[in-house]
């Protein structure tokens, strides 16, 4: 099974995975390339969320992290959040995944940017791919205001 066939999936370095909802067997492959963190920003309600992930990824012997970003209402506190696990997840290799690869692509830009000094274009480059907060004033108002807040 290739990774490829994940929705939206993006392999940004060796350690640093993203992608929209994986299936029960892509999670497995996940696993099988030493995956050792999933990073959840879907709603357990979003579209294809797989029942009870949590406890598939711990048997497939990753560690599971869930922060549950609301589409329409993203807050500061849920990217403090991500931030904040991100730092302790320094030299791991991680999925960061949601329902389309939309909320993970945009909070990993913006800890790019926030934490690891990426200028804008670039970070931002890999959502682009994906998406343009653009189309989604919600979103650009997000992106906005957490780069204002850090004087970025």
């Amino acid at each position: 099974m290739s990774l490829d066939q994940i929705y939206n999936f993006r392999a940004l370095s060796a350690n640093l995975l993203t992608s929209g909802q994986p299936t029960a067997l892509q999670m497995a492959e996940i696993a099988r390339i030493g995956v050792q963190t999933v990073i959840n920003l879907a709603l357990p309600t979003s579209d294809n969320a797989l029942p009870d992930e949590e406890s598939l990824v711990r048997s497939l012997g990753m560690k599971y992290i869930h922060i549950p970003v609301e589409w329409e209402l993203p807050t500061p506190t849920d990217l403090e959040r991500f931030l904040e696990i991100m730092q302790t997840q320094a030299g791991r290799k991680l999925l960061v995944h949601c329902a389309a690869n939309y909320r993970a692509s945009c909070f990993v830009a913006l800890w790019r940017i926030l934490h690891q000094g990426w200028s804008h274009e670039p970070a931002l480059a890999e959502m682009h791919h994906i998406w343009d907060e653009n189309q989604y004033p919600v979103w650009k108002q997000f992106v906005h205001d957490a780069l204002i807040q850090e004087g970025k």
